[in-house]
């Protein structure tokens, strides 16, 4: 005899739960409808934090983390400072709704490790806003073949703890933007780029996103939950003050922009060294306009949306080595402490440190070859002297040309 009992919501959400899980293999997270609600009620508007920063103090607070990049350092200091202090009298009551302001979108551009991330997490910590990262290269224009550009916002609540005001007000960083362009015409995979510029664009401008929507499983699934659940609502989220930092290489722009400008290209007879042409092309791409974006590959509607535009430089041997003696987020701080964690002394003679900093720059990968570096060289120290009385560990010139030979004359 069939049972006719209707199914307890409860039950169909543990089964909805472990579709997805086995589904997604644990990748994809259902947004929860409780994370929405938990958000204030009602209309009044507030902050959780208070801005009162100058450009000046927002640079110093980021050279104590990042080295070199002092332009990029102005131009996000002056940035960051207008749109969260034109947020803060919006939400006050001081901004005249008749007056017009321009939200100033950023656009970095610069070769990978040279802390383009870094910059941007930093600012976030210091507002004391929510911050999501996310990779361009992972978006489709219909979500249902890779991710959807709201799934960006709905990570963006997810990081405010469910205060969708809080998320408002957030900041949401594009990385390899640059894989967007379009320069190979006719393909499927530029037609789709295509797609997500304009989903993109639709974010960046001011316009409502409703969190439960979308076409993608898990956010069907959950909608389904809600009704269960007997929560028909519709949680939003406005973008208008959610700032827009998008970043990529741009390999070949600076080509673009040199016949512009009818100079000589990088590189080619010009009698430079490959850093002095590195820092060449970082100056070059200062100078990259709407014309030469388009003719990237980008819209002249997405670039439009992106007003305030900065190049990082590269990085040189000198740099690599203040990252390890100057920036307060130095990985050998790191080190020093995981040693430290089974009783031993780290430390670090500075012909060592100049070694570390020559060896970086000719691997040309970032600040990210430090920690490869040091993984590599540190990696049997590690393993073998937590189980020895050995409490102290000088890293020396000697030890770095060959650690495994250093470790075993230090156990003999």
């Amino acid at each position: 005899m069939a049972d006719h009992t209707p199914p307890i919501p409860e039950l169909l959400q543990k089964e909805f739960e472990e579709l997805v899980r086995k589904r997604f293999s644990g990748k994809q997270q259902i947004f929860s409808s409780a994370i929405a609600a938990e958000g204030p009620v009602g209309d009044e508007k507030r902050l959780d934090w208070d801005f009162n920063y100058t450009p000046r103090e927002v640079k110093d607070f980021l050279d104590r983390f990042v080295i070199r990049q002092d332009e990029a350092k102005k131009v996000l200091a002056i940035a960051i400072c207008d749109h969260y202090k034109h947020v803060k009298s919006c939400v006050e009551g001081r901004f005249n709704a008749e007056d017009e302001y321009a939200k100033q979108n950023i656009l970095l551009l610069g070769p990978t490790g040279v802390g383009k991330t870094y910059l941007i997490r930093k600012i976030a910590n210091l507002i004391g806003v929510p911050f999501v990262k996310a990779d361009a290269t992972k978006f489709s224009e219909t979500g249902y073949v890779g991710g959807n550009v709201e799934d960006m916002l709905k990570e963006l609540v997810a990081q405010a703890k469910g205060d969708v005001q809080k998320a408002e007000t957030g900041i949401i960083y594009l990385d390899e933007v640059d894989k967007l362009a379009t320069r190979v015409k006719s393909s499927i995979k530029d037609v789709n780029t295509r797609g997500v510029q304009f989903g993109l664009l639709r974010l960046m401008e001011e316009t409502e996103v409703d969190l439960r929507g979308g076409p993608d499983l898990h956010t069907q699934l959950q909608a389904i939950m809600d009704l269960q659940r007997g929560k028909s609502g519709h949680s939003k989220i406005n973008t208008k003050h959610i700032l827009f930092i998008v970043s990529g290489a741009f390999s070949g722009l600076e080509d673009i922009v040199q016949q512009r400008l009818h100079t000589r290209s990088i590189g080619f007879q010009d009698g430079r060294g490959l850093s002095d042409r590195r820092e060449r092309a970082g100056d070059i791409l200062n100078e990259a306009g709407v014309s030469d974006f388009v003719s990237y590959g980008l819209e002249p509607e997405f670039i439009g949306r992106l007003p305030v535009r900065v190049a990082c430089h590269s990085l040189n041997k000198n740099d690599y080595f203040r990252i390890l003696t100057e920036s307060h987020g130095s990985i050998i701080k790191q080190y020093k402490r995981s040693f430290a964690a089974y009783g031993i002394e780290l430390s670090f003679t500075d012909e060592a440190l100049e070694d570390l900093a020559a060896a970086a720059a000719a691997e040309s990968t970032g600040a990210r070859a430090l920690l490869s570096l040091l993984e590599r060289a540190l990696r049997p120290f590690k393993f073998e002297l937590p189980s020895t009385s050995i409490r102290e560990l000088r890293i020396t010139r000697d030890l770095l040309a060959d650690p495994q030979h250093y470790l075993q004359r230090l156990l003999n």
